[in-house]
C-alpha cells in the first residue's frame, strides 16, 4: 500500500492503494456499484491509522463514528486485477463532524470515482455529541488545523 499525505489550508489527504479482488466484481469482472462504498472504507481507515486517529483510537476514548450520510459518482470502472489508488481527504469543519472526500483513479490515473461521506461523534453509550470532542479538538491541533 503506497501512503502519501498532502496538505491544503483545511484538508489532509493519505494516498493509498487496494488491489480489486474477484469477489468485488460482476459476472463481466467490473466491479459491482456498492464496492466504491467499501473503497471508501479502506481510504479513511488507512488516513486513521497514519494519521492517529483510527477507528481504535476513537473507540478508546469512548467514541465512535457513524456515516450519517454518503455520495458516490461513478466516471469509469474498476475491473477485476486493477490496483486503485485512493485518495482520502479529511476536509475540516467547525462542527462536531467529519468529512471526507474521496477519488479513486485506476493504474492509468483516470479518475474513475468521486465521493464523500459525513460521520458524526456518538459516545459509545449512544449518546450524539453536539460539540467536539476534547481527543478530536487535540487531534486537530497536532495535525495544524487548529492554532493552540
Amino acid at each position: 500500500m503506497r501512503r502519501k499525505t498532502q496538505y491544503k489550508a483545511n484538508e489532509i489527504a493519505f494516498v493509498s492503494d487496494v488491489r480489486v479482488r474477484f469477489t468485488e466484481t460482476d459476472p463481466l469482472g467490473i466491479v459491482w456499484h456498492g464496492n466504491y462504498i467499501q473503497y471508501f472504507e479502506d481510504g479513511r481507515e488507512a488516513f486513521g491509522r497514519h494519521h492517529g486517529i483510527s477507528y481504535l483510537h476513537q473507540k478508546e476514548q469512548g467514541f465512535t463514528t457513524p456515516i450519517i450520510k454518503s455520495s458516490c459518482e461513478h466516471k469509469a470502472p474498476l475491473r477485476y486485477g486493477d490496483i486503485a489508488t485512493i485518495k482520502t481527504y479529511y476536509v475540516d469543519c467547525p462542527a462536531a463532524k467529519m468529512i471526507f472526500r474521496y477519488e479513486i483513479y485506476n493504474q492509468e490515473n483516470k479518475l474513475v470515482c468521486i465521493g464523500e461521506t459525513i460521520q458524526v461523534f456518538v459516545e459509545v453509550q449512544g449518546e450524539l455529541s453536539l460539540t467536539i470532542p476534547s481527543f478530536f479538538k487535540d487531534w486537530k491541533q497536532k495535525v495544524g488545523l487548529i492554532d493552540e
